[in-house]
């Protein structure tokens, strides 16, 4: 990528965020920290998020429903999450929680999760005191997120509809991508987003995610974007590691 790890603002429809819903805070901290080398600070404790040196890179959240996924998530940035949130229903998505305000004061921003027209979860962020990733794009942070979905044609429609500029405008760098569910799951599997986090070795790094009780999903292929494989944690949230 072209744009620096260190991130001051995103454009609408760009990913600025990413989060897991976990059962056990304590125990993704004490993965992921062993893991990615992530850290978190003393005043994170009520939400978990992770840094890597200093910087913001993820969030680690319990589950407030145990009928919830165990799941990561990519947040999508934009200045008016409600107008979003309209604009996604009109093209065919739903709304699962409606925008609502983060932080004991509403002041960190403002979230709200929804689906494609396929049923892939994706949220979208309103920044408020917190803009989102402090570093991403190199190693142990956030690097990619791929949509495995089951018509290409019609989540094309969906996100170019909406996040136009940050897809294909002037300028442009995406790092979010779609491909065919069955080129690499089971074509059973529901449509969903995979968070990708960079790795310098993608077999060490299988080997730590199985020595940490995690297990490996998909074994290594090629991309366009690197050399990837699918895992889950200790606690079954599924995410990528990818070697460039």
């Amino acid at each position: 990528m072209a744009e620096s790890a260190v991130v001051a603002g995103f454009s609408e429809g760009v990913p600025c965020w990413v989060d897991a819903q976990l059962p056990d805070v304590e125990a993704g901290k004490r993965f992921y920290g062993e893991l990615f080398g992530w850290t978190f600070p003393e005043e994170s404790d009520a939400s978990g998020w992770a840094e890597l040196d200093g910087e913001p890179v993820a969030g680690l959240t319990a589950k407030r429903d145990g009928r919830m996924p165990t799941v990561w998530t990519v947040y999508f940035a934009t200045p008016d999450a409600v107008a979003l949130a309209r604009r996604i229903t009109e093209a065919g998505g739903r709304i699962i929680t409606a925008p609502a305000e983060v932080g004991a004061s509403g002041e960190l921003g403002m979230e709200a999760l929804a689906t494609d027209p396929e049923g892939a979860v994706f949220g979208l962020w309103q920044p408020g005191t917190h803009p989102g990733f402090g570093r991403r794009h190199e190693r142990r942070t956030f690097c990619w997120a791929e949509l495995y979905a089951r018509d290409t044609a019609t989540v094309d429609r969906f996100y170019g509809a909406l996040f136009r500029d940050a897809l294909f405008g002037p300028g442009a760098t995406p790092d979010f991508g779609r491909v065919p569910v069955s080129g690499v799951f089971p074509a059973e599997m529901p449509p969903h987003f995979v968070v990708h986090f960079g790795v310098e070795d993608c077999e060490e790094a299988l080997g730590t995610v199985n020595r940490l009780g995690g297990r490996v999903q998909v074994t290594p292929f090629d991309t366009s974007y690197g050399r990837v494989a699918v895992v889950t944690d200790n606690q079954g949230a599924s995410f990528a590691v990818l070697e460039r």
